[in-house]
């Protein structure tokens, strides 16, 4: 199983990814992670270290890849037996990155950078909104030729009838 997971900020990537792994036991991983070293603030990794780490995830025989980046690692959607583009209602995704600003703000949930209210503005306004005008357009144009292993969903719930049934497949 190796499936490529990619929306917008607060579309749910993570939480699915989370989930998936736990059903399925298969390891999922966060394209942001592979963009910045986490044991330094705002540092990149180098764009060769980036790819390097890329290719050692889509060597495995089974994976889960989660994360909004799609100008570089279009291998991953070339190598993914699952391509799931979440398109939920903007203003879901908005309130989703909101309420993870309040909880990791307050200790309730623990993130992987600092969460600032310059964060914020940008997810919503910069990368949300872009992602919405230019970007989606894109994704689904990179992944046309992939059409067949691609679904595009307004939803996580639609995801886990759409696994079970290629899990199935998979096993006959």
């Amino acid at each position: 199983m190796k499936i490529r997971i990619i929306g917008a900020c607060g579309s749910g990537k993570s939480y699915i990814a989370r989930e998936l792994s736990k059903k399925y036991g298969v390891d999922y991983y966060e394209t942001d992670n592979l963009v910045w070293d986490r044991s330094a603030e705002n540092l990149r990794y180098s764009v060769e270290a980036r790819d390097a780490q890329l290719e050692e995830i889509l060597d495995k025989p089974s994976w889960i890849l989660e994360g909004v980046h799609y100008k570089w690692g279009q291998e991953s959607f070339k190598r993914a037996d699952l391509i799931v583009i979440l398109r939920p209602n903007p203003v879901i995704c908005d309130l989703r990155v909101i309420t993870r600003f309040i909880k990791t703000r307050l200790g309730f949930e623990q993130a992987n950078y600092k969460q600032s209210f310059k964060n914020l503005y940008v997810m919503i306004f910069e990368w949300n909104r872009g992602y919405n005008r230019e970007a989606i357009h894109r994704i689904i144009e990179l992944t046309n030729d992939f059409s067949n292993r691609r679904v595009i969903l307004k939803n996580n719930k639609e995801l886990e009838t759409i696994i079970e049934e290629r899990v199935i497949r998979m096993n006959e």
